[in-house]
Parts: structure tokens; C-alpha cells; sequence
């Protein structure tokens, strides 16, 4: 058994120790190849936090203790949390990290959740991200066309490359649907769980 799936069987059966029921989904060959790619690509983002940091402190400290305001750092702080968000968005997706009605998702059968859960990924994320991403691309191509730069005197000098990480990070969210997708599928559709029913009827080993 790999390590990340003993992990997260030992959350489940914590998860319903305290009274929650927990949706342990299969993984599926698919799904490790786009959850590696994404998974990679969140942890390289998400290094971006420290920098807006040190943007953020070395900002006030020109500000307050020199009297110095730049543009470009202005801009620099609210375009790096813009492409952390939307990348992180793709992250927590894969992980499973983001906010969902708990206090009436326990109250449903696991396998409720899934159907729930498939439904939405189907009919609802998938096609969302797919679309957004779609009707992103004249607007990032514009700007590419025209060397857009910040309107304001002394901001950044690229707007397109940054403009560019619209539908990189809606592409990568579609991908992330599709891989939660797949494990849903599996889940529903017969592939063995991690975790055994114990109403099933025991087999005689051999």
C-alpha cells in the first residue's frame, strides 16, 4: 500500500471516529498522473507567498521609513496574489483543500456525496473552467498583440505574461475537475475501494 493512501485511510477512519463521514476516493492511473502534474506545479507556486511577503514588508518599510512609495511594487503585491489564487485553485481541488458544506455533507452516505460530487465536477466545474478558459483566450491573445504594459507611470512592464495565467490556471483547474472526475467515477462505477464495506461478505482466503 502506497503511503498517501495509507494516510489517507487513517484520516478516514479518524474522520468517523469523531462522528463525520469521510469520502475516501480511489485513485486511478490517470488521476496520479494530473494530481503529480498539478500537485507540482501548487508547491512551485506556492513559493510566491514568500515573496509577496518580503514585497509587502519591504513596501512599508519604503514607505514609512523613507517616504518612498513605488508603483511597480504596488502592482507587483495584488498580481502575486492573483496567480497564487488562481493556481491555488487547481491545488486545492486536487487535494481536496477547499470549502465545502460539511454540516450537510456528514449528514449524506458516502455514496451520496459521490453522486452529489460527480455531478457537480460534470455538469458544473468541468464545464465552467473549460469555458472561462475558452473566452479568456482573444483577451489574452489582445494582450499579447499589443505588448500591453501597466497604464500607470513606473508599474510592470509585461501585463500580458501575467494576463497569460488566466487560462493557464483555468486549464489546469479543468484538468484538476477531470482528474477528481475519474476517482468519482471509480468510486461509483466498481472499482475496489481502499477501504473494505464491512457488510460485505467475507472471502475465504486462497
Amino acid at each position: 500500500m502506497q503511503p498517501v493512501e495509507h494516510e489517507r485511510i487513517v484520516q478516514a477512519v479518524a474522520a468517523a471516529e469523531h462522528g463525520s463521514v469521510a469520502l475516501v476516493l480511489p485513485e486511478t492511473s490517470l488521476s496520479r498522473i494530473l494530481d503529480a502534474l498539478i500537485n507540482g506545479i501548487g508547491r512551485a507556486v506556492s513559493w510566491l507567498w514568500v515573496v509577496l511577503i518580503a514585497i509587502i514588508m519591504v513596501n512599508v518599510v519604503m514607505r514609512y521609513a523613507f517616504g518612498l512609495g513605488l508603483i511597480v511594487f504596488e502592482e507587483l503585491q495584488w498580481h502575486i496574489y492573483a496567480v497564487g489564487f488562481m493556481i491555488g485553485l487547481s491545488f486545492g481541488v486536487v487535494g481536496d483543500r477547499h470549502v465545502r458544506i460539511d454540516v450537510l455533507a456528514d449528514r449524506f452516505a458516502p455514496r451520496s456525496r459521490a453522486w452529489i460530487e460527480f455531478f457537480g465536477l460534470l455538469l458544473f466545474l468541468l464545464p465552467f473552467a473549460l469555458l472561462i478558459a475558452w473566452d479568456a483566450i482573444p483577451f489574452v491573445t489582445r494582450s499579447w498583440a499589443v505588448g500591453e504594459v501597466s497604464v500607470a507611470p513606473g508599474g510592470l512592464p509585461a501585463r500580458w505574461a501575467l494576463k497569460s495565467v488566466i487560462v493557464i490556471a483555468l486549464v489546469m483547474l479543468a484538468i484538476a475537475a477531470f482528474s477528481r472526475l475519474s476517482r468519482v467515477s471509480a468510486f461509483l462505477f466498481g472499482v475496489p475501494q481502499p477501504l473494505s464495506d464491512p457488510d460485505a461478505p467475507s472471502r475465504p482466503a486462497g
